[in-house]
C-alpha cells in the first residue's frame, strides 16, 4: 500500500511544483479577490511542502509498515523490516529528513533575517525622522517621493518630504492608507513563507513565481482595503495617481523587508485601479476556498487514509 501513496504523492508534488503554479500565476481572476488568490497560494505551498517530504518518507519507510503510522513506529522501535531494506528506501529517509530541516530551518532563518534587518533599519530611521502630519507617520528628508512600512512589535509608516511635496492631500491620504492596510493585516507574514521558499529551492522556478505573484497581491489587497477609508468623488484615481507619482521618479531605496506603495506590477496595479474587474461572485469565492482546503486535505488524506 505505501508504495502507491507514495507514487501518488509524487505526483501531486510535481503537479505542485510546476503545472498548479503556472497556472494559478497566468490566471486572471486573482486580481479579482486578491485575499482569496494569498488563501490559494498558502495552501499551494503547503500541499507542496507536505507532498514532496511525504512521498519520500513514505516510500522510504515502506518495507516497516502498511501505513505511514504503524511503518513510523515500527521503525522508531527499531523492529525488524517486514520487507527488504534497499538503498533507495535509506536514501529517500535521508532526503526527506534534509528537506523537512531545510525548509523549516529556511523559514525560521528568513524570518530572523527580515525580523533582524527590520529593526535595525527602524532604528536607523527613528534617528533621522520626525512626526509627520498623521499620528503614526514619520518624516523622513528626502527629495524623492518615498513611502513605506516597516512591519513588527513597533510597526513604522515612513513618508519623504518629497512624497509630502508631490501629492496633495487626498493623494496622500491614499498613501497612508496603502500603508496602514499592510500593518493592519500583516502582510508580511504572507510573503516570509515564499521568501523561504524561493530561498531553500531557488532551482525551481515555481518558487520565484509564487513569490512574485503573492508579492502582487499583497499590494493589490492593500488597495482595496485602502480605497473605502478614502474621501472624494473618485478614490481609485486619487490612489492610483499617487501610485503613479511615487513610481515616476525613483530615487530612494526602500529599506530591506520594508513593504513599500510601490510594491508589485505598478502598471497591474494602475489598469486595476482605474479598470476595476468585476469581483468574484459567492459561488467562485466558495469555490476557490473550497479548493485551498481540499488541496491541503489531499496530501494529509494519503499520507494517513492507509491507517484507517
Amino acid at each position: 500500500m505505501l508504495p502507491v501513496t507514495a507514487a501518488a504523492l509524487a505526483v501531486l508534488a510535481a503537479l505542485l511544483a510546476w503545472p498548479v503554479p503556472a497556472l494559478l500565476g497566468r490566471a486572471r481572476w486573482p486580481a479579482r479577490d486578491p485575499l482569496v488568490a494569498l488563501v490559494c497560494w498558502q495552501a499551494l505551498g503547503l500541499a507542496g511542502g507536505l507532498s514532496i517530504i511525504g512521498a519520500l518518507l513514505v516510500h522510504g519507510l515502506a518495507p516497516w509498515g502498511h501505513s505511514l503510522p504503524e511503518a513510523w513506529w515500527s521503525w522508531v522501535r527499531g523492529e525488524a523490516a517486514g520487507d527488504p531494506v534497499r538503498g533507495d528506501h535509506w536514501v529517500t529517509m535521508t532526503l526527506a529528513a534534509v528537506l523537512a530541516v531545510e525548509l523549516v530551518g529556511v523559514l525560521a532563518l528568513s524570518g530572523y533575517r527580515t525580523a533582524r534587518t527590520r529593526r535595525r533599519h527602524r532604528e536607523l530611521l527613528e534617528l533621522v525622522v520626525a512626526p509627520g502630519a498623521a499620528p503614526d507617520t514619520r518624516l523622513l528628508e528626502h527629495p524623492a517621493p518615498v513611502a513605506f512600512c516597516i512591519p513588527g512589535a513597533r510597526p513604522l509608516l515612513v513618508l519623504s518630504s518629497g512624497m509630502v511635496a508631490e501629492l496633495d492631500e487626498a493623494e496622500l491620504a491614499a498613501v497612508v492608507a496603502h500603508e496602514r492596510a499592510h500593518l493592519r493585516e500583516h502582510h508580511h507574514l504572507y510573503l516570509l513563507p515564499f521568501v523561504a521558499w524561493e530561498a531553500a529551492l531557488p532551482v525551481l522556478p515555481a518558487a520565484g513565481r509564487a513569490h512574485a505573484a503573492v508579492r502582487e497581491l499583497v499590494e493589490m489587497r492593500a488597495d482595496d482595503v485602502a480605497l473605502p477609508e478614502l474621501d472624494g468623488t473618485d478614490p481609485r484615481r486619487t490612489l492610483a495617481q499617487a501610485i503613479v507619482a511615487a513610481a515616476g521618479r525613483p530615487g530612494a531605496e526602500v529599506p530591506g523587508g520594508a513593504l513599500a506603495v510601490t510594491g508589485g506590477s505598478v502598471r497591474a496595479r494602475v489598469v486595476r485601479l482605474l479598470e476595476p474587474p468585476a469581483p468574484l461572485t459567492p459561488a467562485a469565492r466558495a469555490a476557490a476556498l473550497l479548493g485551498a482546503g481540499l488541496l491541503l486535505l489531499l496530501p494529509t488524506a494519503l499520507l494517513l487514509l492507509p491507517a484507517l
